[in-house]
């Protein structure tokens, strides 16, 4: 916590009962770094996501591992909560220095199948028809092409190395003599899941991944990267996922971003109130008249007033405002408005 609060990474910490946190840091980016966990076998360190894939990341994980008496070639395998780059992003680096296995939700799994075969071209396509019909002005679109040559991509390897195992809910992780049970917690990915640690002598421990952070709402956006064409409601999904925690009430919270907590029902309390207060704030603004979802973002409270946002920041907000709108739209609170193009939608 210290660490976090005096904006400095952390050293690679033994958390007790054969637990390693090793933090790799995440370039320009305000989260800083992500917290790889190790878990100690008798044939080397499981790990608990793996960083981002850059120079800096592969000498910070190295150096992690080595102050836990490991070096990458001795991992035997990688648990992966998410896809995203500073979960998975080293998860194909370290597979190749040690033949580690890599291991994912199968719903995760298919996302990763679908951003490396699906042509980037197409994802352009697909996000811009989509933003368009939301109402997204074209400079939001220019800005977002800007970023990697089109608005699909965003510069940075979203794909990331196929796994090799699959995580199922309610098994064994897998990762030899110990007893790690698997928590599928879809929300902020289709596929993110959980790891719940309890062994005996030790406090059951819950590593969390991005679903429950310290003081952080994870970003819950619709899942562009669906390889259907299906409508979700991930803010629901997340929801349900969040109350499955609270119920298995674990003792100690190991997260993958700030620092580890415990009284994860206060915490789950907490962003329960969050999102219901969000979905309230929408549900009202729709009450005065139909609106796209590009204005509605704009009348929702964030941390800074939507003038002040930066453009990273307002498309994250853009994304959950679509969240919170198909979760109004799938509980009966709110309706598309037939024939309007761009998409407007209204209370019920």
């Amino acid at each position: 916590m210290l660490a976090w609060r005096s904006r400095v990474l952390p050293r690679a910490r033994d958390l007790g009962g054969g637990v390693w946190s090793i933090p790799v840091p995440i370039p320009d980016n305000p989260l800083r770094y992500t917290l790889v966990y190790a878990l100690e076998t008798r044939r080397g360190p499981v790990l608990v996501d793996t960083g981002w894939d850059d120079p800096g990341g592969r000498t910070a994980l190295a150096d992690g591992l080595g102050a836990a008496g490991f070096t990458p070639a001795d991992v035997h395998g990688m648990l992966v909560t998410h896809h995203h780059p500073d979960h998975h992003g080293l998860s194909g680096h370290v597979r190749e220095e040690s033949g580690a296995w890599i291991a994912m939700h199968g719903a995760e799994a298919a996302v990763v199948r679908a951003i490396g075969s699906i042509p980037a071209a197409r994802w352009g396509d697909r996000m811009a028809h989509s933003m368009r019909g939301a109402g997204v002005p074209e400079e939001h679109l220019r800005a977002l092409r800007g970023l990697g040559g089109s608005p699909g991509r965003t510069g940075v390897a979203l794909a990331g190395a196929l796994p090799d195992r699959e995580l199922v809910h309610g098994e064994s992780a897998g990762v030899p003599g110990r007893e790690v049970r698997v928590l599928w917690t879809p929300g902020h990915t289709p596929g993110h899941v959980c790891l719940y640690l309890d062994e005996p002598g030790h406090p059951s421990r819950l590593l969390s991944g991005d679903h429950l952070l310290p003081t952080i709402s994870p970003v819950v956006s619709l899942y562009p990267e669906n390889p259907g064409d299906e409508p979700t409601d991930p803010l629901g999904d997340y929801l349900d996922s969040l109350e499955r925690i609270a119920a298995l009430a674990p003792e100690e919270v190991l997260p993958a971003h700030q620092y580890r907590f415990t009284d994860a029902p206060a915490r789950v309390r907490a962003l329960l109130d969050h999102h219901a207060d969000r979905l309230a704030e929408l549900h009202a603004q729709l009450k005065h008249g139909p609106l796209t979802l590009w204005q509605a973002a704009q009348g929702m409270h964030w941390n800074r007033p939507w003038e002040e946002l930066g453009f990273l920041a307002r498309h994250l907000a853009l994304s959950e405002a679509a969240a919170h709108l198909r979760r109004l739209v799938k509980t009966g609170l709110a309706e598309e408005v037939p024939g309007t193009d761009p998409v407007h939608h209204r209370a019920l």
